[in-house]
């Protein structure tokens, strides 16, 4: 985990606070400088970490065990596909330092080893645990799982609601922002729609 100096964090939150007209140290604000270094600390806690370290131990496909030379497999061939969808997140917007939320699909073609699906989830919020833009988000989690897990395609999805769209400017509260990365066979667009498809795919009656 990155490095977070609280005791900078609380005295530039404190000088916010008084350049804003408040008074730091009246009932109700004497601990929010502390608060906000604790936060901050749990919100921006993996800069400088190279999300593809939240993989931690891979193992063998069984695809690949039955398939010495797994990279020849049909291009765009989804058979052994896996698929993690609505794994929810939270980042800071850099521009604004206000939150987005919402959810990531994670689909990847595993080449000769597979992740657990924990880990999976680790490198969503390794990438989000900093200030980000949800595009670059969205590259960064498909990076880490192509370069760490050296899969044959990769594509992630994000659907997310931005701070700085509800609750600033326009002010559009149900508005949500989708963004998409796919690498290598899910590149291909038969494969990709394929995908998306499933990620979109009716779940327990909802439509």
């Amino acid at each position: 985990m990155a490095h977070v100096d609280r005791l900078r964090i609380e005295a530039a939150v404190a000088e916010i606070l008084a350049a804003i007209g408040e008074d730091p140290r009246r009932d109700g604000l004497t601990d929010t400088p502390r608060r906000v270094a604790d936060l901050y600390a749990e919100l921006f806690g993996q800069v400088g970490v190279d999300p593809a370290a939240a993989l931690g131990t891979s193992f063998a496909a069984p695809a690949a065990e039955q398939t010495p030379d797994a990279a020849t497999a049909r291009p765009g061939a989804t058979d052994d596909l896996v698929l993690m969808r609505d794994i929810t997140f939270r980042s800071v917007c850099e521009h604004h330092l206000l939150p987005f939320e919402g959810v990531v699909h994670v689909a990847y073609l595993p080449g000769e080893t597979l992740a657990g699906l924990g880990s999976i989830v680790s490198v969503v919020e390794s990438a989000s645990s900093r200030p980000q833009l949800q595009e670059r988000l969205t590259d960064d989690i498909a990076d880490a799982i192509d370069r760490g897990l050296a899969a044959r395609g990769v594509l992630v999805v994000i659907d997310a609601k931005h701070g700085c769209v509800t609750a600033r400017g326009p002010r559009q509260t149900s508005s949500t922002t989708v963004t998409l990365a796919a690498r290598g066979a899910l590149a291909d667009p038969a494969a990709r729609a394929e995908v998306t498809a499933l990620i979109a795919a009716a779940r327990g009656g909802e439509q």
